[in-house]
């Protein structure tokens, strides 16, 4: 008996099917478990692409305009029209319900800050906002799977309800996708904001000051920035072209400037401000005249400015005489501000040089809200030129047209205009440290504007770049601001970009 049992157990025929029997639903298992995590992970990806561009779509149109998350929303759902299915659950295309979109007027600073799908951060901060003029961001969250099915519900292979587990479990990937502005084709100055104060009550960004007519017509006299910068100062911006005097000539900075971040650049070298500025005028200082004949150097197509008889196309000498007239300065200057109110004197000028005509009825065409109120210098300028009225000779002896005659190339076109410039607006007085101490700061906005007359010194007898005489101020006119509250003119210039951030 005892040889019996004692045989049977060191017999080891069958062995292996005894371990087959039990590792074959294990091995089994475990296959199975990788083509789920493999399918889970083929969904996830795909369904992060999805989100992916859905918040990106949506971002790109989080311009700052009032109906910018109208169109954020159209935007998804367009794109959530192309069927495609991303759920084993119920063979589910991925529909709106499926998804939780927020609007964020910002972002945690650090990725390991966890962000809902309603907008708060694990700090408790709510980044949410319904105001499409405040939101720059697009949250897309695909929801549970108990939402429309669930796109994000993924039915495992792997019978996990054996071990006590679900046979299902949520994918929820997210995406926040956020906008920003460039600006091209600007020059490297900005201008102090003339409307900003220290009280709350009066203060206005240069949009509410544009929309509300109050910058239309004005004229604004800037000098350089000093230590104490604010209204009727002017400085300069970092740049990547070698020469301020050709940045400003050819009118770009050589580079694009994000909309909301900007860094002041030391040294005001305003004898290259000036030559560059007075190139617009046919004017070609005696470091640019070899640059007469080249085209990113043309005049505008109108530089009637009130030119006497002893100017030349290397200085700019205004009439004396009553014989030559540019656009006019403004009435009742104010030092503090910077700026005149918008009454000039438009029937001189008219007569002046337009052989004694009565002033004609000029629409305000670059009004914000109003073509009847009393002409702007720059409409005045326009119909000058839509009515071809250029080259309308003032009297002798100065004899003065608006037709360029220094320029040797190819003759000038009046689109784009060459006596507009793009700007840079900043609250010098709120900004003052950052100003001083060149870091990076947050204009007020950007604004179109016109050039009224050449740039001259205190000083005529000396060169335009003779930094030892010293300047009279940039005269110049507001006709277009960035934004929502402007007129759009902008609009070539902005360089909308969509990036995901998260």
């Amino acid at each position: 008996m005892l040889r019996s049992i004692r045989a049977f157990w060191h017999d080891q025929r069958g062995v292996a099917m005894l371990f087959a029997a039990i590792m074959v639903p294990v091995l089994v298992g475990f296959a199975l478990l990788a083509i789920d995590m493999s399918r889970a992970n083929t969904l996830h990806n795909d369904l992060q692409k999805g989100v992916d561009a859905l918040a990106l779509a949506a971002a790109a149109e989080l311009d700052g305009k009032s109906d910018s998350i109208t169109r954020a929303n159209r935007a998804i759902d367009n794109l959530l029209t192309n069927g495609t299915k991303f759920s084993t659950s119920g063979d589910h295309t991925l529909v709106r319900a499926d998804l939780t979109i927020t609007y964020l007027t910002g972002i945690p600073a650090s990725d390991n800050i966890a962000l809902s799908a309603a907008g708060v951060d694990a700090n408790s901060v709510n980044w949410a906002s319904a105001d499409p003029t405040a939101v720059e961001f697009a949250e897309v969250t695909v929801n549970p799977s108990g939402v429309a099915n669930g796109a994000g519900a993924f039915a495992s292979i792997f019978p996990a309800s054996f071990v006590g587990s679900n046979d299902t479990m949520d994918l929820q990937p997210q995406a926040v996708a956020g906008f920003s502005q460039s600006i091209c084709e600007t020059v490297p100055i900005f201008m102090c904001n003339p409307f900003e104060t220290t009280t709350p009550a009066t203060n206005k960004t240069i949009q509410q000051a544009f929309a509300a007519g109050l910058t239309y017509s004005r004229e604004y006299r800037i000098l350089k920035v000093d230590s104490n910068p604010g209204p009727g100062n002017f400085g300069l911006i970092d740049n990547s072209l070698t020469s301020l005097r050709d940045a400003i000539a050819i009118g770009t900075a050589g580079t694009c400037y994000q909309r909301d971040a900007l860094t002041t650049k030391t040294g005001v070298t305003l004898g290259q401000v000036n030559a560059g500025l007075n190139v617009r005028f046919d004017i070609y200082s005696s470091s640019l005249k070899s640059q007469d004949k080249n085209w990113q150097y043309r005049p505008a197509s109108n530089v009637r400015k009130g030119a006497g008889k002893t100017s030349n196309c290397n200085k700019f000498v205004a009439a004396t005489d009553g014989s030559a007239m540019g656009l006019p300065p403004g009435n009742n200057y104010d030092s503090s501000t910077g700026m005149t109110d918008s009454t000039w004197d438009r029937s001189g000028y008219w007569a002046l040089n337009h052989n004694g005509a009565a002033y004609p009825s000029i629409p305000s065409s670059s009004h914000p809200t109003s073509t009847a109120q009393p002409a702007s210098r720059y409409d005045v300028y326009k119909y000058e030129i839509s009515h071809n009225l250029v080259d309308d000779k003032s009297p002798n002896p100065s004899k003065e047209s608006g037709t360029p005659a220094c320029f040797k190339g190819t003759t000038p076109t009046a689109d784009p205009d060459r006596r507009l410039l793009n700007m840079a607006i900043v609250d010098c007085i709120a900004d003052q440290s950052k100003i001083n101490g060149h870091t990076q700061l947050k204009p007020d906005g950007y604004a179109s504007v016109f050039i009224n007359s050449p740039i001259e010194k205190q000083d005529n007898s000396k060169d335009d770049e003779d930094s030892s005489a010293n300047e009279k101020p940039i005269s110049l006119e507001i006709v277009d601001v960035d934004g929502p509250l402007g007129n759009n003119t902008l609009d070539k210039a902005l360089r909308n970009e969509a990036q995901l951030y998260r």
